[in-house]
């Protein structure tokens, strides 16, 4: 029965928009001195749009559902009032964020700890792909804040001595719409029992799903929704654009297009991990500084190549979905979907990847013969018709030659690697076997002789 009892309420959110002329500072909102000077130091002069709205509302102590498009400053948006209540009432294991991604938990917890420098919070980063021990010594320690994803989490808290969230404050789902789409249902729910019901929950995404109005219903008590953007939309400073090309020469049109932008960075998104580094390799060896991101790679390979390119020490990145959310990479000019998103809200997070925090950026996606259904959806949700992204077709077609050779080159490059990956595990196998069958003789040989002293 609390949909409607929660649209009742979701009507009190939008009461500050009106004063949103004279509310400017972060002092304005209710936050602490403390925190507004280190608001100042981050370069956060003024709060933006959700923070207006959430930030007062959440100090009142209120459940927040935040629907806000990417870029637009949610973490502060959460980061504040918790920080704040902190304050007020110091304890450890005080708050819990919950993402979908690994890259996203590490910058929230940069965010938190440059916020909370000044008065000393402790964050911790609980994610898969690093290894579990050190992460449990660091829970150990009783953090402040916990920015974790689900399954890692359901992990430690299964198998940690002594971890537990009972004392838990706050709980914010940043993203929730992907953490329910990546499946993790059944750890949110398992989270949800072992977590105080007293507490304050924070949910934000930038859509709003079925998934996540069933999971307001069950994790949050009387919320006010803070929805700067109602409609799906993308930032007025980012130029979208197509491209109708024919599948096969998708490669050569993507040369042509770095080619054309040279001097910018790219974020480029691809549907698999294999394709990421199958056009990674294509582009290196056409003279491009690319560097993959995907799921597939090692955490500590992951974040060094998100280091990179944030370094600017590479200016073309290639990535799966892990880098579409959440991301905030200050200095990205264009992003080009490769492979288009088979949902088209991913759409919106992706572009949302550029013209970020009112710089502007260029959005170009690729149509083959084959996503014109998927490439209507996408129109027909941001409603807008895109233009088509201009090219001289005959420079395009002087590539050809050159892309097809580096093509060949990439996939050799690929086999090899794969080749390799095989044989190394082979070798493993091998090594194995022969150290087994040692094993398995010397004790077949003991077990003889005890098989005759037993009798």
């Amino acid at each position: 029965m609390a949909a409607p009892d929660e649209y009742d309420s979701a009507t009190e959110a939008p009461q500050p928009a009106g004063q949103e002329e004279e509310t400017k500072t972060f002092k304005d909102l209710g936050v602490t001195d403390v925190l507004c000077e280190a608001c100042d130091q981050l370069g956060w002069t003024k709060p933006t749009k959700i923070q207006i709205e959430a930030i007062p509302l959440a100090l009142q102590g209120r459940d927040i559902i935040g629907l806000a498009e990417t870029g637009s400053g949610k973490t502060g948006a959460f980061a504040l009032p918790i920080l704040n209540a902190l304050l007020e009432t110091p304890q450890r294991l005080f708050a819990l964020v919950l993402t979908p991604t690994r890259e996203l938990a590490f910058q929230i917890s940069e965010q938190f700890e440059a916020l909370g420098s000044s008065i000393g919070v402790q964050s911790a980063v609980i994610v898969g792909g690093i290894d579990s021990m050190s992460q449990s010594l660091a829970l150990a320690k009783k953090p402040h804040v916990i920015i974790a994803t689900p399954g890692r989490l359901i992990d430690h808290l299964e198998n940690t001595k002594g971890f537990n969230l009972r004392a838990l404050k706050y709980l914010v789902m940043d993203e929730a719409d992907r953490i329910l789409n990546m499946d993790f249902e059944t750890e949110v729910d398992k989270i949800l029992k072992v977590i105080p019901r007293d507490r304050k929950t924070f949910l934000f995404s930038a859509t709003m799903t079925k998934k996540v109005q069933k999971l307001q219903r069950a994790a949050l008590k009387n919320p006010v929704k803070c929805a700067v953007s109602s409609k799906y939309q993308t930032v007025e400073k980012l130029q979208q654009y197509y491209l109708f090309i024919p599948s096969k020469f998708k490669d050569t049109y993507l040369v042509y297009i770095l080619n054309e932008l040279a001097g910018n960075s790219f974020i480029i998104f691809c549907s698999t991990c294999n394709n990421t580094q199958r056009t990674a390799l294509l582009l290196r060896n056409l003279g491009f500084t690319a560097i993959p991101l995907h799921g597939q790679m090692s955490q500590s390979k992951r974040l060094g190549s998100l280091n990179k390119f944030k370094a600017k020490a590479r200016s073309i990145l290639l990535a799966t979905d892990v880098a579409s959310r959440g991301l905030d990479i200050p200095h990205v000019d264009v992003v080009v979907n490769f492979d288009i998103p088979t949902h088209s809200k991913d759409y919106i997070h992706r572009v949302g990847r550029t013209a970020r925090a009112g710089r502007s950026g260029k959005a170009i996606t690729f149509v083959t013969q084959y996503d014109v259904e998927l490439f209507q959806r996408i129109e027909h949700l941001i409603g807008k018709k895109l233009p088509v992204f201009p090219t001289q077709d005959d420079e395009v077609m002087m590539l050809t030659e050159r892309v097809n050779e580096a093509q060949r080159f990439a996939r050799m490059e690929l086999r090899e690697h794969g080749e390799k990956k095989k044989r190394s595990r082979e070798d493993a196998g091998d090594n194995d076997d022969t150290e087994g069958a040692m094993g398995v003789r010397n004790k077949v040989a003991g077990g003889k002789m005890k098989k005759r002293k037993g009798r």
